[in-house]
């Protein structure tokens, strides 16, 4: 206990459960139906275990979703062959102060440092962004992404990878509009100038697991969160009517979906953004990738007026996300510059 760096350490309270076992009772639902429609329309059926995945859990698996095997194959192997590197060759690509893109492996969750590395890129490159969070200043900039040129590869896995989640999160989406009643199209035009960014994890075996997590507890805040994990495990949800952490039990070739905080305040809560975190291990190392469905910088987020009557008013004052997602990353950047400062 002494040797272990007390950074990892999760408070008592926040430990997770070693013994806790994989649940099936997150929903699968089979996407197939939505490829199979003559008329391009959703069956009632799907949308409403859409809509009772959202309510209940704010979790749901998917799978015969659409997404070519071999496109995912190859991002899993470059992400293995990226982490698997030496650590001087990783942090060629270093996340650094003001960059949101790259490597890093001192990121905090509520101010605990995570057992894991990571990293990330950029679906539009570049991606605009608002130039600091102020609400009077319209200024804007870019964000690129940063490859490491040993792996000439890897960026082509990247963009092929991510241009297949887009069109999944675009369905998904759809789906999600017409579970509220709206259009299939409701949301399509906060998305011209996407946001959205894909996150490459690694977690290594932990010598501590009952103190650490790989990822501490949290909410996603964008639009929808749609993850590949492999075969070891380690999701936890907090499940919705007991507070209690249930483990995502792994389904080959699905994608773990969750609704972000952006879809929480466009339902008007009517779908919630659950509490999630990463268990770590002491035997196997973890892989997973993330794909965060973020709509355009210039989107005001706030409760659609479909879904506000006298019986059911605004629970959220609009935002700016371009404003919240520019105080999300600098807060990130601030604490890797403590982290890095520190060795």
């Amino acid at each position: 206990m002494k040797e272990f760096d007390q950074a990892f350490i999760q408070a008592p309270e926040h430990r997770p459960n070693l013994s806790a076992v994989e649940s099936d009772g997150i929903p699968t639902i089979d996407l197939s139906p939505i490829f199979n429609s003559p008329d391009g329309t959703f069956p009632d059926d799907l949308v409403r275990q859409i809509a009772s995945a959202s309510i209940d859990w704010g979790f749901f698996l998917v799978v015969n979703h659409g997404v070519p095997a071999e496109k995912r194959r190859r991002m899993e192997a470059a992400s293995r062959e990226f982490f698997g590197r030496s650590l001087e060759e990783k942090r060629t690509v270093m996340k650094v102060e003001g960059m949101v893109t790259g490597y890093s492996d001192m990121e905090l969750t509520k101010n605990v440092r995570d057992w894991k590395e990571v990293f990330d890129f950029i679906v539009a490159d570049p991606t605009v962004v608002p130039v600091s969070p102020e609400p009077d200043d319209h200024r804007l900039t870019h964000w690129t992404n940063r490859w490491p040129t040993y792996l000439p590869k890897f960026r082509e896995a990247g963009k092929e990878y991510a241009e297949e989640l887009e069109k999944l999160g675009h369905k998904l989406v759809e789906l999600i509009a017409v579970s509220l009643g709206l259009p299939a199209q409701r949301f399509r035009d906060y998305f011209k100038e996407k946001t959205s960014m894909v996150r490459l994890n690694h977690y290594p075996p932990c010598s501590l697991p009952e103190m650490a997590l790989g990822v501490g507890r949290h909410n996603d805040p964008g639009v929808l969160t749609m993850l590949a994990q492999d075969d070891v495990g380690g999701l936890e949800v907090k499940r919705k009517r007991d507070g209690e952490w249930i483990r995502v039990k792994p389904v080959p070739d699905s994608y773990v979906v969750n609704v972000g905080n952006v879809t929480q305040v466009w339902s008007n809560e009517r779908y919630e953004s659950v509490e999630h975190r990463v268990m770590v291990n002491d035997k196997k190392e973890r892989y997973s990738i993330a794909f965060f469905f973020n709509p355009s910088h210039s989107t005001i987020v706030e409760p659609l007026e479909e879904l506000i009557d006298p019986e059911n008013p605004p629970k959220y004052q609009s935002y700016l996300w371009g404003k919240l997602l520019f105080n999300k990353c600098a807060r990130l950047s601030r604490d890797l510059k403590l982290q890095y400062s520190s060795f």
